[in-house]
């Protein structure tokens, strides 16, 4: 075989391989799916938060927290740093404020991504985790939140080698935390392009504290979202791109073990917990492939998905909320407080909505 035949074996085995995973990716981002629109009654859009508000928690007392601003994967974004605002859900006005913080914390390189607030029960101070990716690198921030100010106290930065691409995390101390790491290289070319197309399960879970750092959980497409059960035995990851989520036991050294997985039909991001029903609220995304292309004329719809009774023998999977992009594009998390539905977006606008 001379070298032409042979170079032109091997482009067509590579166009081959390429399409393979093209195709792979387009069924995994559900390509093919049609967006619908199911609403729900008096449904506002909140100020401030026009640039995206990727994760959103609340405290007990109705007050929620929204990371806003995220800087992430070529989504749009604007040039200005990341801000945290808090909504109070109890006020009829609806408006969130930003939260002031420090002079001492970089607030220029700010770029936050999943959230967690921790209540210390010796004190019932609030401490608020922050995923950040300054310069695209991972990071951790811990704050105090200081209600009478409406600021946020920067206590310390927080990285380790085995927190290299966390997407989410949820605080189970006032400096330990359980983690997602979405990606395995930390190179933007490598987990933007080349990771995204061979689609392995080589995301984990890791677990952090001051005298010990873990993986704890692994073999996930893309471990994105993470909450804990309202009784703390109980650990819920979401694999965006196995459209499921996870059910994991927690051991008393912190290990973490696989009980059950839910499947929920879409990409599954952000997952909040409600604090009384144990119900998960799931931010999802229903066609993944619209939102990697991101065409203005062509908008990724929104998607939030209630999970009833996760640990029965048949968990209720409810779609609550659809729309086809819109009114809301690329949602990545939901909460509720007191019959009102909190929606948030990677790059897009936040709503409120009243829950039927």
């Amino acid at each position: 075989m001379g070298k032409l035949g042979f170079v032109s074996i091997l482009v067509a085995v590579l166009a081959v391989l390429f399409g393979e995973r093209i195709y792979s990716l387009r069924k995994r981002a559900l390509a093919t799916r049609e967006l619908v629109k199911n609403h729900l009654p008096n449904c506002v859009l909140l100020e401030n938060l026009e640039h995206g508000s990727e994760d959103i928690t609340i405290l007990g007392d109705g007050l929620a927290f929204i990371s806003t601003d995220l800087k992430f994967l070529g989504f749009p974004a604007t040039d200005k740093p990341g801000k945290i605002f808090v909504l109070d859900l109890k006020d009829s006005r609806m408006k969130p404020k930003e939260l002031r913080m420090q002079r001492n914390f970089d607030i220029e390189t700010f770029n936050p991504h999943g959230i967690s607030l921790y209540t210390d029960p010796s004190d019932d101070a609030v401490y608020l985790f922050v995923v950040n990716h300054p310069h695209h690198k991972s990071q951790i921030e811990v704050f105090k939140f200081v209600k009478e100010e409406l600021s946020l106290v920067h206590l310390k930065t927080i990285k380790h080698e085995l927190l290299y691409s966390v997407n989410d995390l949820v605080a189970v101390g006032v400096d330990s935390f359980y983690a997602t790491n979405d990606h395995y290289f930390e190179n933007q070319f490598l987990k933007s392009y080349v990771e995204m197309l061979l689609c392995q399960p080589w995301g984990n879970v890791v677990y952090y504290s001051p005298t010990e750092v873990k993986e704890v959980s692994q073999g996930y497409y893309f471990a994105n979202g993470i909450n804990i059960s309202p009784d703390k035995r109980h650990i819920y990851v979401a694999d965006l791109f196995d459209h499921n989520v996870h059910v994991l036991e927690r051991k008393e050294d912190n290990a973490l073990t696989r009980v059950k997985t839910v499947a929920v039909g879409s990409l599954v991001d952000n997952i909040e917990v409600d604090p009384e029903t144990g119900d998960l609220w799931v931010g999802c995304h229903p066609n993944g492939w619209k939102a990697l292309l991101f065409d203005p004329n062509d908008p990724a719809g929104s998607e939030i998905v209630r999970i009833q009774n996760i640990h029965s023998d048949k968990p209720q999977v409810t779609r609550v909320y659809e729309d086809d992009g819109h009114v809301l594009i690329g949602s990545s998390v939901a909460a509720t407080y007191g019959g009102k539905l909190l929606i948030g977006t990677v790059f897009h606008k936040a709503l409120v909505c009243d829950l039927k």
